[in-house]
């Protein structure tokens, strides 16, 4: 049954989250960069994203701490993964905030760039644990404009009753990207199977939602039982999945962790992605595909953004923000362009 989702959290379950959060380490993930997987490509073609600079211009850095709305004494030393969207001629970032570097017990906050200064939401966390399926933590957002309104799906991360770490993918819908209503589990359990990562929907370079062949698509990939998974939607709210393989690693060669995002321009489509290479490390990559055929990948080239919440385009150029970087401590978030060919 879908109905964890329903369950309010409760306070002892969010402290001890946040308890097990800040003894997170992890001698992988504290040392994963940016530039690894994006400051360099080996080649170059004409249909691939990137490589990406630095662009301090906009680096985003937090003031304080939050309020904390449960009482349970939460705080954030790191944020990351976060996503961005541009409307009314302001930048908006929602962001992961996190006890500790990719630990969980995160919340989702929002920040809006406006006469060339951010400003903090007041209200953050935007996105905090409310049901018993979000108790490890509100992960990872990413969010799609479609016909004025916006879709921010995001990870909720639980443990079973037998112990086993869960992943949910949640949405939500807001019309001004300040008020939202929680709309609950996005992916059903039959098709999750209790562990889903992607609600990678094709958008392109102003955020808006794309539709293929009528309709907005989404690609699963980490979890669903091992099995590539598409979903197809009218009004990117309700979903119905199928089995739908998409992305062949072969000729890298590699196993796929996760997509990342999905960046379309004219009648193109790019999936940028994350996998472990022949020698099992970290690495990222990126697949064309024609928009009219959105399925049968077209050539692959290693390198990649890792842009969890998607590329965007700023002054003209493909753009997204990263905080892997920040010195151990520090909340930062760094933007990164397109460099110039």
């Amino acid at each position: 049954m879908d109905t964890v989702d329903t369950v309010p959290v409760t306070i002892d379950a969010l402290r001890a989250s946040y308890r097990e959060a800040l003894g997170h380490s992890n001698a992988l993930t504290d040392r994963i960069s940016t530039d690894q997987f994006s400051a360099h490509y080996a080649e170059r073609p004409a249909w691939a994203i990137g490589p990406f600079e630095r662009d301090d211009r906009l680096t985003f850095r937090p003031e304080g701490q939050w309020e904390d709305p449960t009482g349970v004494g939460w705080t954030s030393d790191s944020i990351f993964n976060p996503t961005v969207i541009e409307a009314g001629g302001e930048l908006h970032l929602f962001y992961r905030a996190s006890p500790r570097k990719e630990s969980t017990a995160s919340r989702i906050g929002h920040a809006v760039h406006r006469d060339g200064t951010w400003h903090d939401d007041p209200a953050n966390p935007v996105v905090r644990p409310m049901t018993a399926n979000e108790a490890l933590g509100c992960e990872d957002p990413k969010i799609y404009e479609a016909d004025g309104r916006y879709v921010l799906f995001y990870n909720a991360i639980w443990r079973t009753d037998g112990g086993e770490v869960a992943c949910d993918i949640m949405s939500a819908v807001s019309d001004d990207l300040t008020t939202w209503h929680r709309l609950g589990l996005a992916v059903p359990y039959t098709v999750s199977q209790r562990w889903a990562k992607g609600a990678v929907v094709p958008r392109d370079a102003n955020g808006s939602a794309v539709r293929i062949g009528g309709d907005y698509l989404m690609f699963l990939s980490e979890g669903c039982g091992g099995r590539p998974m598409a979903g197809r939607s009218d009004d990117l709210l309700s979903w119905r999945f199928e089995e739908q393989p998409y992305l062949d690693l072969s000729p890298l060669p590699g196993t796929l962790y996760e997509v990342a995002c999905a960046a379309v321009e004219g009648d193109r489509m790019v999936l940028d992605f994350f996998y472990a290479d022949a020698d099992g490390d970290f690495a990222a990559a990126q697949a064309l595909y024609a928009l009219d055929d959105p399925f049968t990948q077209l050539a692959l080239n290693r390198g990649g953004s890792l842009a969890w919440g998607g590329l965007q385009k700023l002054d003209g150029r493909w753009s997204f923000a990263q905080g892997w970087d920040a010195a151990p401590g520090e909340r930062e978030l760094f933007f990164y362009r397109e460099a110039v060919r």
